[in-house]
């Protein structure tokens, strides 16, 4: 039985993020503004297909797949690239590879207690954010 995502999520801490927008090549700008947001992640999980939601007051993105299917992503609202993107099961994990112009593209989610676990990553740069299940 795959581990339940499912539930509200309230960003607690944020490391080397900014460093992923810069790999990212997001503008000055967006950065700064990006840094000082809440974020909230819901989460819809049925079995192996998921909706996410990260939502925030400045802009808000939102994606479907099922795991072991490979699908078309427009990261609208991150850095507006088209990519191919592949998510699957490592245990407990999941964990997305998405090719296109940037290398060593993709994220990793896990749960650890009532924390969910966020690992991006982008070229050479690896950046951490943790969540707290909101009651």
């Amino acid at each position: 039985m795959p581990v339940d995502f499912n539930g509200k999520w309230i960003l607690e801490t944020n490391d080397k993020f900014e460093e992923y927008l810069k790999a990212l090549n997001i503008d000055f700008a967006t950065r700064k503004i990006a840094m000082t947001l809440s974020q909230t992640k819901v989460v819809a999980q049925h079995g192996d297909s998921f909706e996410f939601q990260t939502l925030s007051t400045f802009r808000n993105y939102e994606h479907s797949f099922t795991t072991g299917v490979e699908f078309d992503e427009f990261t609208k609202g991150l850095d507006n690239r088209h990519v191919k993107s592949l998510v699957t099961w490592e245990g407990d994990m999941l964990v997305c590879t998405q090719k296109g112009e940037k290398a060593n593209r993709g994220w990793k989610h896990w749960i650890q207690g009532d924390k969910l676990y966020l690992e991006l990553t982008c070229e050479d740069v690896v950046s951490v954010q943790v969540f707290k299940r909101k009651e």
